[in-house]
């Protein structure tokens, strides 16, 4: 079995789920490459524990982690199977950090707004992993470092989130103004060590001061790229799709590592 590639996918509000778009389009695309995986282990931004802790139930709830929004919106199902057998081998690969079976959660929107475009059949088991508040930014990229070997497994290991996401700062009414200079250079710095295959500097995101601050007001969103720059081999090349920046401080840009 050949080595799957990695992908961080920017994603925004869950009302993407209903659009049909060109960045929708180009997750659709990042999913055709990547080809169709044996499972997904997901890092999204929306699911932060005491401890680590994955999915484990074989048919994982469609979670509707939102309020405000159209009826269409909660009508929305992803019913694609859990894969328990890879919860247990994610515990396994973090041993001996415990990691809880968790029974209770399911697939938040930061998962299932992404991939009813890219894979809309929901064919392909999904399994969420956890992100401990406790830990560091190093934390989170030894982790996705110790999950490597699930990409010779044929497990695709996703992450979702936002390089930039302040949603305070965004100009809502605006959605192509121009970014905020902090934005644009926290952006562009982070643009540019994951193509350098600069890890420590990704990992290190807050010397970059007050752009880094105001880029990252909470780290929620930020985590997951970590996890996928730590299951990245030395000199996989990375490739970014839909690098711009949306009502002003919302980083949009997709990550697609190691694909042939």
């Amino acid at each position: 079995m050949s080595r799957l590639p990695l992908v961080f996918f920017g994603h925004g509000s869950p009302m993407v789920a209903l659009e049909k778009s060109t960045l929708t389009r180009c997750w659709a695309g990042i999913a055709a490459r990547i080809g169709k995986p044996r499972a997904i282990l997901c890092i999204s931004a929306h699911w932060l524990t005491d401890g680590t802790a994955v999915t484990a139930m074989p048919e994982p709830r469609t979670i509707h982690d939102f309020g405000a929004f159209p009826q269409a919106l909660f009508d929305v199902r992803y019913p694609a199977p859990g894969d328990p057998d890879l919860a247990l081998r994610v515990r396994e690969l973090l041993s001996p950090m415990p990691v809880a079976l968790d029974h209770g959660w399911g697939l938040d929107h930061g998962t299932w707004s992404v991939l009813v475009h890219a894979y809309p059949e929901a064919d392909v088991p999904v399994v969420q992993l956890g992100m401990d508040l406790s830990k560091d930014p190093a934390a989170h990229w030894e982790v996705g470092r110790r999950l490597r070997p699930l990409r010779d497994e044929g497990v695709l290991i996703m992450g979702t989130g936002n390089i930039v996401h302040n949603l305070p700062a965004m100009d809502w009414n605006n959605p192509a103004a121009p970014p905020y200079d902090w934005a644009d250079r926290f952006n562009a710095a982070m643009i540019s060590a994951i193509a350098e295959d600069r890890p420590q500097v990704v990992i290190d995101f807050e010397a970059l001061g007050e752009a880094a601050h105001l880029s990252v007001p909470t780290p929620d969103h930020f985590w997951p790229l970590l996890y996928v720059l730590g299951a990245r081999h030395d000199r996989e090349k990375a490739e970014f799709e839909a690098d711009f920046i949306h009502h002003k401080s919302l980083g949009m840009a997709s990550v697609l590592i190691g694909a042939s």
